[in-house]
């Protein structure tokens, strides 16, 4: 495009630049009406000759002249902005410059040197006819230089090149954006297959429990066994509690509707709450020999929260750091609260396993989870932290982690403080 455009501007500025050479030859090739001779005084014909005859350039424009000459051809050929300087020049005996423009001599030296940015042209000003009278005009040339072409022919193209890096920013952020829609749909894609995987293995394991529990009541020494079918029953009822516990938590989390949780708010006591949870995981303490310990420095602990929603959402915490434990080192699980301004920070801090910076930028993902898969050291669908992240931000919240791995987890939850009525 830039080379196409120079070579148009260059016959442009050629055409623009025949004119003026044209008009000028066209004055001084004016031959004046013949005399006759008997009326010219004797032995005079060489200095009437010379007096009638055609003049040069110089001699009959002015510089001010030649200027408007070139504003006009170049304003005719679009090239009114261009910037230019001129001189007439003889070729007779080598008498140098016979009129120029005001800054040529300096314009003509640096173009000499800066060809790119300076176009340097040299006509010769010929007579278009021949007649006796010619012989007397002395030869001349005109040069003229245009400054400013770089910056010019940019110009005359700056909007061509304006639209082709617009529609190039516009193709490669489609180009991105492309690209991010298919990372995120096959990142959701594996999320979903893993959460299927999950929800498979979860659901079969009561399913089969209660499979077995059904035949063995098939069994004669079982059916005399009233202590027996009491235990099987227990069994059949306890994995159906637990599978319905599972499909339960699957509903929730794809009926959540966040307004009615905003709906139905009144003021609770996060350090009351928290010793409601700790007699809730009471046996999973035990079975783990997991220590739950309070740090409560805040002595404003009143916030808005639903009943059930805001309980749910620290018991998910606490059951985090239960469910990411080491397996050979006892759990430590400490919950502290300190006031901050008009807020409640409350910090669940374990001495788990612990994140990878990675696992811990996904871990609020709805169905993440950081074993994949058919490994299933680990229960769960990958919706806790999801959903505490919603409950939290519903509440008006922030929540953080703070994690090394192998060195445990702190999730950092600040809530703003409600004064009791």
């Amino acid at each position: 495009m830039l080379i196409i455009k120079n070579e148009q501007l260059r016959d442009k500025l050629n055409m623009a630049e025949y004119e003026v050479v044209e008009t000028l030859v066209d004055d001084i090739s004016q031959v004046l009406p013949a005399l006759p001779m008997d009326v010219l005084p004797k032995d005079a014909n060489e200095q009437v000759l010379k007096m009638l005859g055609k003049s040069t350039v110089a001699e009959r424009f002015t510089t001010a002249e030649l200027q408007q000459k070139f504003k006009d051809a170049f304003a005719v050929n679009g090239l009114s902005q261009a910037k230019f300087q001129f001189a007439i020049v003889s070729n007779t005996n080598n008498a140098g410059t016979e009129l120029a423009s005001s800054d040529f001599e300096r314009q003509y030296e640096v173009g000499v040197k800066d060809t790119a940015n300076y176009w340097i042209d040299v006509w010769p000003l010929m007579s278009l006819t021949e007649t006796d009278a010619e012989n007397a005009v002395p030869e001349e040339k005109l040069i003229v230089v245009v400054s400013g072409m770089k910056s010019f022919l940019l110009m005359s193209v700056g909007w061509m090149i304006a639209a082709a890096v617009f529609f190039s920013l516009i193709i490669i952020t489609a180009f991105y954006l492309t690209i991010r829609t298919i990372l995120n749909q096959k990142k959701l894609s594996e999320m979903k297959s893993d959460f299927i995987n999950n929800m498979t293995h979860e659901l079969r394991t009561p399913l089969a429990t209660i499979s077995i529990a059904v035949d063995t009541l098939k069994n004669e020494k079982v059916i005399g066994d009233r202590e027996k079918l009491a235990a099987i029953g227990n069994i059949i009822k306890a994995e159906n509690n637990r599978m319905n516990l599972q499909v339960e938590q699957i509903l929730q989390a794809a009926q959540l509707d966040i307004t009615e949780v905003l709906k139905d708010k009144d003021t609770m006591h996060v350090h009351d709450v928290f010793r409601t949870i700790n007699d809730k995981f009471s046996l999973q303490l035990q079975e783990k020999n997991a220590v739950l310990a309070f740090d409560f420095k805040a002595f404003d602990d009143g916030v808005l929260g639903h009943k059930v929603h805001f309980v749910n959402m620290l018991s998910n915490l606490v059951d985090n750091a239960l469910k990411y434990s080491k397996e050979d080192l006892d759990p430590h699980i400490i919950v502290s609260t300190k006031n901050e301004g008009k807020r409640i920070l409350i910090s669940v801090i374990d001495n788990g396993i612990g994140m990878t910076k990675d696992t811990a930028s996904k871990v609020f993902d709805k169905f993440y989870r950081a074993h994949t898969g058919n490994i299933h050291n680990v229960k769960g669908f990958g919706l806790g932290l999801n959903y505490t992240r919603k409950m939290v931000e519903a509440h008006d919240g922030t929540i953080s982690l703070e994690t090394t791995l192998g060195k445990g987890s702190t999730f950092i939850i600040s809530l703003p403080l409600v004064k009791d009525k």
